[in-house]
């Protein structure tokens, strides 16, 4: 079932990108609504799963301390990939996989406490018997994180 999405909803869902702490009543405030319509508003976006988490960004000082990659992988069998992608979702460390058009059927995002552990990552991944080829990169810099 797709849930209808209006103007407050996106203004809600914008503020909460923005702030995800932002508590009711200055959210309530920025919108235009009543605490207990926004309340109401996000309580219907998460149970459609519009809004499937909140989280928490580490302080730059943390992220020195991580190193990360992007895998771009080919797949032997771009139409029956679900093996591969099935055993890169179980790595805590990847932060993301998103399947692609052209040549490179994935791209997965690897954030790890070391290089070693991200070539540990590279050989499970390379290993898996669907997986044909990978491209490692290296991420030097970050210009803009959402």
């Amino acid at each position: 079932m797709l849930i209808e999405i209006d103007p407050i909803d996106k203004s809600i869902l914008n503020e909460l990108v923005n702030d995800a702490r932002i508590s009711l009543s200055n959210l309530s405030r920025k919108i235009g609504i009543s605490r207990q319509a926004v309340k109401q508003r996000i309580d219907r976006l998460e149970q459609n799963k519009i809004i499937t988490g909140y989280t928490a960004k580490l302080s730059a000082l943390d992220n020195k301390r991580m190193v990360d990659s992007i895998f771009l992988v080919y797949r032997k069998d771009r139409m029956r990939g679900a093996d591969v992608t099935s055993a890169i979702s179980k790595i805590a460390e990847v932060t993301n996989c998103v399947v692609l058009s052209g040549d490179v059927d994935l791209m997965v995002q690897v954030r790890a406490d070391s290089h070693a552990r991200i070539n540990e990552i590279w050989s499970f991944i390379s290993s898996i018997a669907g997986v044909q080829n990978i491209t490692t990169c290296f991420v030097l810099s970050t210009v803009v994180s959402r």
